[in-house]
């Protein structure tokens, strides 16, 4: 039958055998029950010199947080480290274990722990809670694991994607992705040209030479940071901000029309309450089954709706046409269409021709955007996730605990290295 100190250490999972058990017990503390394991741990050698002749001098008694699978129920290892004075070097030192760091009282399993917790989205508050320590400690395990984020200044990805997210105090920070891989390159406190200059010029000549494209949205400084730092790589501007800077060119013109008619009128209705079939594809649109609406007091169509709102204004109709052509045009990769739209001379508004002005400044990046395979859906998708981030902490303050937190989510510590992130925890 195994011994008491060999079965609490099966339970506790604790292979330390300079770690002696002797009892343990439950203790009744400000109203909550702890369970108490009473252990020693001995010195057996000298640490300087590795002497054998060592005289006990006293103990040290820690009170080491454990982890625990019962929140309600914590558990603490009383550990009495045993303190000696080796005779042969005459220097004195204290008992130390693998189980809990010099001068902490947390001990690593529950750092661990705590470090996989923290990989979830969950908020530091219920991490807290669950391990039984406080916020601040969860904090301090967070930060111990910048030390192993660190850019290797030699190497760039081939691909890039550019965005921005809104952050800690409702700025934009600027992000930068992997094209192939997805996965974060750098996440920068300000999305300014000078701090993307600064950051990227860290890099070697040899390392930005390697970049060959550069996905990004229509923002207006990007290409010239793009040519500056990246002389080898094409400029792409992304395919959904494109249609985005068209739906919504033609939505605000919509809108203006609109409001040349009376609210009574037949031309209002038409414009106002069927939105959204406009900026639907023309070929989605319902053209067989008629449907009641109640503001036109009359079965009508899809494709019906949409072609009586665009009677209303010519100049209307040739931005629709225009905006779903180009659309077309970016569904079957068609570059010479395209280039016959971005020249077309029809009258199509401001606002339609004020983007389409826009798309010939990037004209290049804009014919790169419709034949190229890679786009900014990726960066949208980790925005999304940092959004949800942040939503579940109820925001940031500190833009390093944000910046660690992302990247924890994105799994970009592994696990083999985890046990090295406590040392300055």
């Amino acid at each position: 039958m195994s011994s008491l100190n060999d079965y609490i250490k099966f339970t506790l999972d604790i292979e330390d055998k300079n770690i002696i058990f002797s009892d343990y017990s439950n203790e009744n503390i400000n109203g909550k029950i702890y369970k108490i394991y009473l252990a020693e741990l001995i010195q057996p050698t000298c640490p300087y010199c590795s002497s054998t002749n060592l005289k006990h001098n006293g103990h040290y008694v820690s009170n080491v947080r454990f982890i625990t699978a019962d929140a309600s129920k914590p558990v603490t290892i009383r550990l009495r480290k045993q303190r000696v004075l080796c005779n042969d070097c005459l220097k004195r030192s204290m008992a130390q274990s693998n189980l809990v760091n010099k001068g902490s009282y947390i001990s690593n399993t529950s750092k661990r722990k705590i470090l996989s917790a923290l990989t979830e989205d969950r908020s530091m508050t219920s991490i807290a809670r669950e391990h039984n320590v406080s916020v601040n400690t969860v904090q301090r395990v967070l930060e111990a694991c910048s030390s192993k984020f660190y850019d290797d200044f030699d190497h760039l990805p081939e691909h890039l994607a550019f965005d921005e997210f809104k952050g800690v105090g409702k700025k934009l920070h600027f992000i930068c992705l992997d094209g192939d891989t997805h996965k974060v390159v750098q996440i920068l406190r300000t999305r300014f040209k000078p701090d993307i200059l600064r950051y990227f010029y860290k890099f070697t000549p040899k390392a930005r030479a390697m970049v060959k494209t550069v996905t990004m949205d229509l923002n207006c400084y990007y290409p010239l940071v793009a040519r500056e730092l990246f002389p080898n790589a094409q400029i792409v501007i992304d395919r959904f901000h494109m249609v985005q800077m068209l739906t919504r060119s033609f939505n605000i013109f919509r809108v203006q029309i609109m409001k040349q008619f009376k609210k009574q009128s037949h031309e209002y209705k038409l414009l106002k309450s069927p939105w959204k079939l406009y900026l639907m594809k023309y070929d989605k649109l319902n053209k067989t089954t008629p449907y009641y609406d109640w503001h036109f007091k009359d079965s009508l169509t899809q494709e019906h709706v949409v072609l009586d709102g665009l009677d209303c204004d010519q100049t209307l109709e040739n931005a629709y046409w225009v905006m779903q052509d180009f659309m077309t045009a970016i569904q079957d990769n068609d570059e010479k269409k395209v280039i016959h739209l971005l020249h077309s001379k029809q009258s199509v508004g401001k606002q339609m021709h004020q983007t389409l002005l826009t798309f010939k400044h990037n004209y290049s990046g804009v014919l790169n955007g419709i034949t190229s395979t890679y786009s900014n859906g990726c960066l949208e998708g980790v925005n999304r996730k940092i959004k949800q981030i942040e939503r579940t902490a109820y925001g940031y303050r500190n833009f390093k605990h944000l910046l660690i937190r992302i990247r924890l989510e994105e799994n970009i510590i592994k696990e083999k290295e985890s046990n090295s992130y406590f040392l300055a925890a």
